[in-house]
């Protein structure tokens, strides 16, 4: 989700509570962008982060630290001159804009009371750190804005600081109705969109909001709308904002399955689909979400190798499965030719030399058929021709129905390797899953003498009548569970003809109660390439009935005599554990 300027209202609200007449005690710069604030408050010491970074512009409060250059950089060291042991007078945000500005009192060096500002702009590749003094003057900033490298605003010592005004948006607080009609009529556009383009610090995620709760389409114009419409839609987006004023925010992050999508200050209600877990700290919420966020890009960055990998392979072997059926089909009329052979030789003696056609009763059928003959053969040189043709056949047939079974076997299994590295979540699963690939011969192993240490474990899951439940996040964790660690009355589940994860169910030699079935299931339909469909067709089955095929690949079974259910999906109501 964009940082918004509700979020920077809920963080401005949460500084107010914590940080308001506490003292700065310690500033520290440990990135060329990056501020650590070290506050003593009276309720104890407080750290807060500020992050000017084009990528990932932040400010929380923190309980961590980071250390620090050994000789700190020219801003910091001017910070520290200027407002070390400084007062925090004032917190606030202009209008819903995403900045923050901090007023801070001190003392000058000739020991005059005086006050100074840090500004905060939390605007992407634009965000920045400016001091100013109580004029409005800046004194310097985290990044310097040439003339040269912004035509809008100079960001340099000595300047008039101000807010660019570039989109000339209206204050979503204290918008007339009469102003908020015209704004919006005025764009061809659709209505979340309008919304988003024409307020201060409203998201495309808020934007759809007020429209879910207005019950009004966010894809119609707003000249679609009638007047009453529109009345209706200004109601609802005051009292959005109501709670923003109010600061009766309620951070949550919301979840698909175990991944990260939005995080919003106020509740999302069109995210129903989504789990949704609650914080009572936004800067705890800001902290958990990219910590999370940052986690799964550092994996799929690190799996990128390992995809092409995959991706290549399964290209290659589609490719040939493709030229095998292809091969295949072309052989569906042998039979034909080894008929042509047999009535050849029950009805070729009357033959005149030179024939170029044989018209005879296939006793197979009781129908008259016409076979071509090569006029240059005798009768019996021309059945041969067919029944060698039928031989060949037969024979490329029985070749290719081993090779393409293999090569189906091939696409299956990568796949397979494919799902397990969408759900891999960190290093040791990816360490695992290229083990895997070296052992299968899709890698080549290099030469070490350090062995590779394999610490992955399978998700671990309890269900709400308190059996125990284990995913095998690769086939390598599948063949482990499935055959070494499930006992003959365990139970065990898997997504129906597609990629995914074998589940197992501890019985402890106890009848399972129809609600663990389901949770089992759901688990199976979440761990599968499927993830996210309404309905999943699951099988499942006593492990003891599960036998590992003659030279299959890791993680293939077969089995015969299965139940199914069909499920969704949402696992957000099994508790997982930690092992």
């Amino acid at each position: 989700m964009a940082f918004d300027g509700i979020t920077i209202a809920n963080i401005v609200h949460e500084l107010n509570r914590n940080l308001l007449d506490g003292r700065i005690n310690k500033i520290a710069q440990p990135e060329t962008d990056e501020l650590l604030l070290t506050i003593k408050t009276p309720g104890g010491q407080r750290r807060l982060s500020i992050s000017a970074s084009a990528s990932l512009p932040l400010i929380y409060l923190t309980e961590g630290n980071k250390p620090s250059p050994m000789t700190a950089p020219n801003f910091c060291m001017l910070l520290r001159k200027h407002i070390n042991n400084g007062r925090i007078t004032k917190i606030w945000q202009p209008k819903l804009e995403r900045i923050i500005h901090f007023e801070i009192e001190h003392l000058d060096e000739l020991g005059d009371l005086c006050k100074k500002e840090l500004i905060v702009e939390i605007m992407g590749k634009h965000s920045n750190i400016i001091f100013c003094s109580e004029d409005g003057t800046i004194i310097d900033s985290i990044k310097h804005v040439s003339s040269q490298m912004s035509s809008v605003r100079e960001v340099l010592p000595g300047r008039t600081y101000f807010i660019p005004d570039t989109m000339e948006k209206s204050d979503p607080l204290s918008v007339s109705f009469a102003e908020f009609q015209r704004v919006l009529t005025e764009k061809p556009m659709p209505l979340a969109k309008a919304v988003y383009t024409s307020f201060t610090g409203i998201s495309p995620v808020v934007a759809e909001e007020i429209c879910y709760l207005s019950g009004i389409d966010s894809a119609l114009t707003p000249r679609e709308l009638s007047e009453d419409l529109l009345t209706h839609l200004y109601r609802q987006f005051t009292l959005y904002f109501e709670e923003v004023s109010a600061g009766h925010f309620s951070p949550a992050i919301y979840y698909h399955g175990t991944e990260p999508k939005e995080f919003s200050a106020l509740p999302l209600t069109h995210f129903s689909q989504y789990i949704r877990k609650e914080y009572d700290s936004i800067s705890r919420l800001l902290e958990d979400y990219y910590a999370e966020k940052n986690t799964l890009t550092r994996i799929r960055q690190k799996s990128v190798d390992l995809r092409r990998v995959v991706q290549t392979a399964l290209e290659r072997n589609r490719k040939k499965y493709d030229l095998q059926a292809k091969q295949l089909r072309d052989t569906e009329n042998r039979e034909k030719f080894k008929v042509y052979g047999e009535l050849i030789h029950t009805y070729g003696y009357n033959l005149e030399p030179g024939a170029k056609k044989l018209e005879a009763l296939n006793y197979y059928t009781n129908e008259m058929i016409t076979i071509p003959l090569d006029s240059t053969k005798t009768p019996q040189e021309n059945a041969l021709k067919y029944f060698e043709k039928y031989n060949k056949q037969k024979r490329t047939f029985e070749a290719l129905t081993s090779l393409i079974e293999e090569t189906r076997d091939d696409i299956s299994y990568l796949e397979s390797v494919s799902n397990a590295l969408d759900i891999a979540l960190s290093e040791d699963d990816l360490t695992q899953i290229k083990e895997e690939l070296i052992e299968s011969g899709y890698i080549r192993r290099k030469f070490t003498k350090k062995k590779v240490k394999i610490t992955s474990k399978p998700f671990h899951y309890l269900s709400s009548d308190g059996y125990h439940i284990y995913v095998g996040k690769n086939n390598l964790q599948n063949e482990e569970l499935t055959f070494h660690f499930a006992s003959g009355n365990d139970w065990w589940f898997h997504a129906k003809g597609i990629p995914g994860s074998h589940v197992i169910v501890k019985t402890n030699g106890e009848e399972l109660p129809d609600r663990t079935f389901e949770e089992a299931g759901k688990l199976a339909a979440y761990y599968s390439k499927n993830r996210g469909s309404e309905k999943i067709e699951i099988d499942y089955i006593e492990k003891k009935h599960v036998k590992k095929p003659k030279g299959g690949k890791p993680g293939f079974v077969v089995y015969y005599t299965n139940y199914s259910l069909m499920i969704d999906s949402d696992i957000s109501q099994i508790k997982q554990l930690e092992d």
